[in-house]
This record gives C-alpha cells, sequence and structure tokens, in this order.
C-alpha cells in the first residue's frame, strides 16, 4: 500500500520529500555517513548511462533521420551563445554594483592544477577532444568527441538497410527506458546528495566569503530568472515563465545537487520528450549544449577575474570589462576541453589584468573552497539552460508552421 501511494506521487514530489529528508538527517544525524552512498550511486549510474545514451540516441536519429533541422539547430546554437555572453555581462554589472576584494594572506594556491595560458590552447584542447578515439571519448565521457563520432557513425548508417536502423531504433528506446529506471531513483539519491552536502560544508564559506558568494548567486539568479525569461520571451513574443520555471524545477534542482552537466544529460532528454520535443532535435542539441552553453561558467570567469583584479587594486576600464566578457564567452565554452572545469579559466580572465599567476591561482584557490556553492550553481543554471533553449529554438518553429505551444 506504501509502494503504491509512494509511486502514484509526481517525480518532483518524491524528489522534494527526498530533499527534506536528506537536509533534516544531515543536520540532525551527520554521522550516519553511509546515506551519502545513496548519492554517489545514483549519481555514478547517470554518468555511466549519459555517454552510452548519447552516442546511441544521436547516430539512431541521424540514421532515421529526415532532415529539417538545420533552422532550429542554428537558432538554438546561436541563443546557446548569446546567452553566455550575457551572462559575462551580468557579472560584470553586478561586480561593478558590488566590488569585492579578498585579503589573500593565508590561501593556498590551488595545487596540482594547470591552467591553460590562452585562448589558442583552449581550442586546440577543444580539437583534440573533437578526434579522441571514440572508446576513449565513450570512457572518459569527452561529449564533443561522442558527438563527433556519433555524427559520422549516425551519417554513415544512412545507407544501411531499413533492418539495420530500426535495430538502432530499437537500441535508443533499451537506452531510454534505461535512463527513465535510473532517474526513478532520483529521489534516494538527491536524498543522499543533500545529506553528504548539509552533513560535511560548514558555514565557514558563509562568514569568510560571504560577499563572493553572494556576488555568484545574485549574478546566476538574475540569469536564471531575468535574462533568460527576456531572450525566451523575445524570441517566442510568449509568456517564458512557465517554460523557466520547469525546466529549473525539473532539470537545475537535479543539477544542483549532482553538480554534474554529464550526469543530467538523462535528465535533459526525458524532460526533452516530456515537452514533446523531436528527439532528432534534443538527441544532438542538449549534449552540445554541456559542451557550448555555458551562462554559469562565464559569470564565475568573470567574477573571479574581477574581484582578483578589485583584490590587487588593477585599473579596470570598460573597455576591459567588455573585453573580460568576450573571453569568458569563448573561455567558457572550452569548460569541458580543460581538467578542472571554468574555475581553472580564470587565470585567463585574469591576465588581461596584467595579474601574475601566482595572485590568479590564490583565487582559483578560493574557487576550490566556495565551489560546493558555485559549482551547485554553476551547473544548474547550464543544464537548465539546455533545454531552455533547446525549446525555445523548436517552439519557434512550431510558431511559424501556427501550432500552439504546450507552456
Amino acid at each position: 500500500m506504501l509502494i503504491k501511494k509512494w509511486n502514484s506521487l509526481s517525480l518532483i514530489a518524491r524528489i522534494s520529500i527526498g530533499l527534506v529528508i536528506g537536509a533534516i538527517l544531515g543536520l540532525l544525524l551527520p554521522g550516519l555517513s553511509w546515506i551519502s552512498v545513496l548519492g554517489t550511486l545514483f549519481v555514478g549510474a547517470l554518468k555511466a548511462i549519459a555517454p552510452i545514451l548519447v552516442f546511441i540516441l544521436v547516430a539512431s536519429s541521424l540514421a532515421n533521420a529526415k532532415g529539417g533541422n538545420m533552422a532550429r539547430f542554428r537558432t538554438v546554437i546561436f541563443l546557446y551563445l548569446f546567452s553566455t555572453l550575457c551572462a559575462a555581462i551580468v557579472a560584470v554589472l553586478v561586480n561593478f554594483a558590488h566590488p569585492v576584494t579578498l585579503t589573500l594572506a593565508g590561501i593556498d594556491a590551488a595545487e596540482g592544477y594547470t591552467a591553460p595560458g590562452s585562448m589558442s590552447e583552449i581550442i586546440m584542447n577543444l580539437l583534440t577532444s573533437i578526434v579522441a578515439n571514440p572508446v576513449g571519448a565513450l570512457a572518459n565521457a569527452n561529449y564533443i568527441g561522442i558527438l563527433f563520432w556519433a555524427v559520422i557513425f549516425g551519417l554513415a548508417l544512412k545507407q544501411a538497410g531499413e533492418g539495420t536502423k530500426k535495430s538502432m531504433a530499437d537500441l535508443a528506446d533499451a537506452s531510454s527506458t534505461v535512463v527513465r529506471w535510473v532517474i526513478s531513483f532520483a529521489p534516494f539519491g538527491i536524498l543522499g546528495l543533500v545529506f553528504d552536502a548539509v552533513s560535511s560544508s560548514g558555514l565557514e564559506i558563509f562568514t569568510t566569503y560571504g560577499e563572493l558568494v553572494l556576488i555568484l548567486v545574485i549574478s546566476m539568479l538574475l540569469v536564471a530568472l531575468v535574462v533568460n525569461p527576456l531572450i525566451v520571451g523575445i524570441t517566442l513574443r510568449h509568456n517564458p515563465y512557465p517554460l523557466i520555471f520547469k525546466c529549473i524545477r525539473q532539470s537545475g534542482v537535479t543539477a544542483f545537487f549532482t553538480r554534474s552537466s554529464a550526469a543530467n544529460i538523462p535528465v535533459n532528454m526525458e524532460l526533452c520528450k516530456e515537452l514533446g520535443l523531436d528527439e532528432d532535435m534534443y538527441s544532438v542539441s542538449i549534449p552540445l549544449g554541456s559542451t557550448i552553453n555555458m551562462d554559469g561558467a562565464a559569470a564565475v570567469i568573470t567574477t573571479f577575474a574581477l574581484t582578483a583584479a578589485y583584490t590587487v587594486g588593477a585599473e579596470i576600464t570598460l573597455p576591459m570589462a567588455v573585453l573580460l566578457s568576450i573571453v569568458a564567452t569563448f573561455s567558457a565554452c572550452g569548460t569541458s576541453g580543460v581538467a578542472g572545469g571554468s574555475l581553472l579559466l580564470v587565470p585567463l580572465g585574469c591576465s588581461l589584468f596584467g595579474i601574475s599567476n601566482d595572485v590568479s591561482m590564490q583565487i582559483v584557490g578560493v574557487g576550490f573552497i566556495v565551489s560546493v556553492i558555485q559549482d551547485s550553481l554553476e551547473t544548474a543554471l547550464n543544464s537548465s539552460g539546455d533545454v531552455i533553449f533547446t525549446a525555445t529554438a523548436e517552439f519557434l518553429e512550431w510558431k511559424k508552421q501556427g501550432k500552439e505551444l504546450p507552456l
């Protein structure tokens, strides 16, 4: 009876229950560390199935595609890049309104990490990732490489017989079913992740680095609740908030706790299916978004670079801030090709102000200290945006065809 009642609840309701229980257990019984294993297993399962899902879905979609997606792909890529630039600009404005300086004495530089020295190095990392060994790309969750080889195989399979194409479609359906099974355990996974976060993260980051955390939170909330809705609303001439809130609720919340765009790809694909989007479209645009739709990363790079500049007293001019926004936008698109993610691109932004690598790596060290918040917010913003702009591109085509939007 209890199991039947539990299953009758919506997934969001069940996740909310898991979230609350995890927070309570983390506060009252922080010693029960085995509970966090639920989160580790859930994220591990999502990360394991995601590369296989992406490869099979993309290859199958291209093998069976009838065409006609080019306009939507152009739209979604433009929206990804434009929103990332807007996020960088918002972060600049927030930092101009409330400059933050840090006391670097006693802060250790990030050890064991190598930041890219230039934009050309980032581009080379991405190009190398594209032509990586396909088996290695699957094993290492290198999504730019997975996409490349999936497209190659998908185009090659267009010449295959109908039986082979049907087998690919059946494999894609089976992969989607496995994903649904994994996602059904989300309430328990979220319970474990919330427990781990609450029981292990003290309040020190709020007291010592509260201003910096506040700047990050304000910047990302402005992008999520003001900038992205504006982009969607102007593009569709339609109230954007039903779509925005649905994506934040069903994609952003999960991404916030898993702190992994790769782990959230299956969640996003299920959400796209629920929205009635074309699988040929979202099977490519969602994993592509996890590579180039980097609103949160752009805000992080910009915020930490400006904080470093204010800390050392570097001169910040408007043209330099605009250049920083552009650099943050394009370097953010390369975060997936750089070990360590967006934080390791902070020295690139710092170099625009003539800040030494020693100082910039100390700022990166601060980033790792507050990463429990920074990374969660960044992933939630990035991942929910993948679905928002994929849906926007498709809904725009629906409007041109006179179809009713589902939201």
